[in-house]
């Protein structure tokens, strides 16, 4: 049960956030067209990486968290394997990397003013409500994770 409802959260954020919104902008803003060569090649790749990553994220959720990426419905479990090995919130650098890969796609600022401004939401949510309440459920145990693993950028 925790696959269904980790990929009906994630087809609705995920669609709502990384693709309508983006697709929304683009028509505003007149880059509607993609771009030839490697602005595209490029994007393509970026995109598939972001994509991948959240893959990545979703199964570790389910197979060791035992919960969604929801927030209202989290992990049972503190997860620190696959990407949270290396850094704290591959699931928001990976939709970030999705953004982004769409700005070189259509050559298009405007989605990189997006991809910031989602990075800014997503760093105030993370500081202000998530570690806070990581804190509490998992007590010592995500304090160590913390001490070690990065928030945004590996290697700390």
């Amino acid at each position: 049960m925790v696959w269904i409802r980790s990929a009906v959260f994630a087809t609705a954020f995920v669609g709502t956030m990384f693709i309508l919104i983006p697709r929304w902008i683009l028509g505003a803003t007149g880059h509607s067209v993609a771009l030839a060569g490697f602005p595209f090649t490029a994007g393509v790749v970026v995109i598939a990486l972001g994509f991948l990553l959240m893959l990545w994220c979703w199964g570790v959720f389910g197979a060791i968290g035992r919960g969604t990426p929801a927030p209202f419905d989290p992990p049972r479990n503190l997860v620190v394997r696959g990407p949270y090995r290396y850094v704290r919130n591959p699931m928001y650098i990976g939709g970030l990397l999705f953004v982004l890969g769409q700005a070189l796609i259509f050559g298009s600022t405007a989605l990189v003013w997006y991809a910031a401004a989602v990075w800014l939401g997503e760093h105030l949510l993370i500081v202000l409500y998530e570690e806070p309440k990581l804190g509490k459920t998992f007590g010592p145990s995500y304090s160590d994770y913390r001490s070690r693993v990065g928030r945004w950028i590996p290697g700390k």
